[in-house]
This record gives C-alpha cells, sequence and structure tokens, in this order.
C-alpha cells in the first residue's frame, strides 16, 4: 500500500513509468519466433501464479465475514458488471467520430472485466474506508468476473471478439480460477510465509503484468499496430475513457449516498466499483482476441493508468474527510484490534 502513497511532487506512479517502458521496449525489441512462444508461455504461468497468490493471501474469515455485508458488494458488482458496460454500450455512438471499431470494442471490453484488488484496498487505506469491504469487494468481483467477463463478451462483442468459445471459458478458469482455489486450499500452510514475504512478492505481482504486457504489445508489433492507431484517435481515446471514468467515479459517490451507506462503504464502493483490473483482463484479452489482443488491451492499459493517477489524488482528499460517528466508531475498533 505503501508503494501507492506517492510523495505530493511526484505526479506519476513510477509503476506507470514501468508500464510504459515495456511497451516501448516492446516497440524496439519485439519478441520474434520462438522468444515469442517462450514469452507466451511465461506470462500464462505467472499470471497463473499472481492468482494462486491471491487465493493464498485473502482469509477465508475475511471472505466470510464480508458475504454479511451483502448490499455493499452486490452494488460493487452491478457497477462493475451492469452500470460499466451500459456506458460501454453508450458510446458506440463515438464511431467513427473519435473511435474507430478496433479501439471501440477494445473500449467495450476494458468495462466488462472486473474490479482490481490491490489498488482498491490501498486507496480504500488511505481514504480512511471500509478496508476489509474493499478487500472482499474486490476478490468477489475478480471471481465472478472469471465466468461473467467472458460471457458478457461473447454477448456484447459478438465475433469480433476473435476467439471467443467455450474453450474460452475453460482456459480463463484453469488461468485464474483453478490457482486462486489452490491458493485458498494451500493457505492454512503457506499464509503466513505469504504474509511474512508480502513486500517481495508483491514484485511478483506487479512483473506478471509487466511480462504480460510486454507479450501482447510484442505480438502487436509484429501485426504493426501503431499502424492502426493514430495521434488523434489516441487522443480521442483518452478523452473518453477521462469522461468515462469522471461518470463513475460520480455514480458510486452519490450513488452510495443516495442508498445510505456510511462514509467508509461509500469510500470502498467508490474505489472497487469505479476501477478496471488490468491482471484479469490481459490474460483474458489473450485468450478472448488471440493474435488482436494487444490492441484490444490499449485502452484497458490507458484506463488502468488514468484510474490510478485521479484515484490517488481523491484517496489524499479523502482522508481530511471528517469522519461521521460510525466511521470514527469503527476506525477505533480497527486501532483496538491492532
Amino acid at each position: 500500500m505503501k508503494r501507492l502513497r506517492w510523495p505530493g511532487r511526484t505526479p506519476v506512479d513510477p509503476y506507470i513509468l514501468l508500464l510504459l517502458g515495456t511497451v516501448g521496449l516492446a516497440t524496439l525489441f519485439p519478441a520474434h519466433g520462438s522468444a515469442a512462444d517462450v514469452a507466451s508461455g511465461a506470462s500464462t504461468a505467472a499470471i497463473a501464479f499472481l492468482f494462486f497468490l491471491y487465493g493464498a493471501r485473502l482469509s477465508t474469515r475475511q471472505a466470510l465475514d464480508g458475504l454479511k455485508h451483502w448490499r455493499l458488494h452486490v452494488t460493487v458488482l452491478v457497477c462493475t458488471f451492469v452500470v460499466f458496460p451500459l456506458l460501454g454500450l453508450a458510446a458506440r455512438g463515438l464511431v467513427p467520430v473519435l473511435l474507430t471499431d478496433p479501439l471501440y470494442q477494445g473500449l467495450l471490453f476494458l468495462t466488462l472485466v472486473p474490479s482490481t484488488i490491490q489498488s482498491s484496498i490501498a486507496f480504500t487505506s488511505i481514504a480512511r474506508g471500509n478496508v476489509p469491504a474493499a478487500i472482499c469487494a474486490g476478490s468477489f468481483s475478480s471471481l465472478v468476473g472469471i465466468v461473467v467477463t467472458p460471457l458478457l463478451a461473447a454477448a456484447l462483442l459478438g465475433g469480433s471478439g476473435g476467439g471467443f468459445s467455450a474453450d474460452s471459458v475453460v482456459q480463463i478458469v484453469l488461468q485464474l480460477l483453478v490457482p486462486f482455489v489452490a491458493g485458498q486450499l494451500l493457505r492454512r500452510w503457506i499464509g503466513a510465509f505469504v504474509t511474512r514475504h508480502k513486500k517481495v512478492l508483491g514484485l511478483v505481482d506487479r512483473g506478471s503484468i509487466l511480462l504480460v504486457v510486454y507479450t501482447a504489445f510484442s505480438e502487436g508489433m509484429n501485426r504493426g499496430i501503431w499502424h492502426q492507431v493514430g495521434a488523434v484517435r489516441l487522443g480521442g481515446l483518452l478523452v473518453v475513457e477521462a469522461v468515462l471514468l469522471a461518470v463513475m467515479l460520480t455514480l458510486t459517490w452519490y450513488g452510495g449516498k443516495a442508498l445510505r451507506f456510511d462514509r467508509g462503504d461509500r469510500v470502498a464502493i467508490q474505489f472497487a466499483g469505479s476501477k478496471k483490473s488490468l491482471a484479469s483482463g490481459l490474460p483474458m484479452a489473450s485468450v478472448l482476441f488471440g493474435a488482436h489482443a494487444s490492441l484490444a488491451v490499449l485502452p484497458l492499459m490507458l484506463f488502468h493508468q488514468m484510474q490510478l493517477m485521479v484515484c490517488a489524488v481523491i484517496a489524499k482528499r479523502r482522508a481530511r474527510d471528517p469522519l461521521d460517528p460510525a466511521s470514527a466508531q469503527a476506525d477505533d475498533r480497527a486501532a483496538a484490534t491492532a
């Protein structure tokens, strides 16, 4: 979480620079032939290991306790898998004025992927929100997304999704859900080790994503991705994504108020319900879009970077908000437990 506590004078998360650097590396030195096969296999294994660690980290007791707060989790799931896709479908009207059809397909895909886990937790903690709720909301969203995202992609993207089939769902389940379940089953024996070495294993999280980005954009370079996306279209995509993020941040915050959630819950809803997971989206795109995955994940990559920068600013401002009595009591209980 400390990695996301940016110094006030540093406007960009170093991880974003690493992502951009990885894209640059793939642009200059894309993997070809057998090297591409090795990179693809390594990225698949890295993502499977990443979800194994997710399973090993998530306390089963926390997950069961989180189920009691079902209204919050349903709200986050509706934001992630209903409101987001509806906004994605509405963006169809921007083709071809601002977006090309391939970019729109990538934008629509990003609205279908699940929420994040780490950054939702980190920003909720910084903003003094309901951290256990954010942990469960992000985890539940990721698990639901393993099945729901491919089904939504089949329904909304149709043939443009590339390689959707029953085999696609099986591949995604094997790559993401099975390792997660394995991590949960082995948590009894390895949970303490994972907790003690969370900083080192955190490098695995980010390194896995960088490897998948390199593999996807290497494939894109081999197929001439940058000849398909001009500067004007890229600028149009950024504007559309900025509006999309602003709408979701507004809806999650004021929607939570309308549903009478307390401040801590509203913080968790805003950060878990407005973001999209690069870790989940990249491997899914690789399976669903195949050789066209690089162009499909470009909107997701840009949105991921944008959400980190914007949410970091919001989290710092939320941290200065006065706490309502219920949230203050929750903070006191958490401090006493610690």
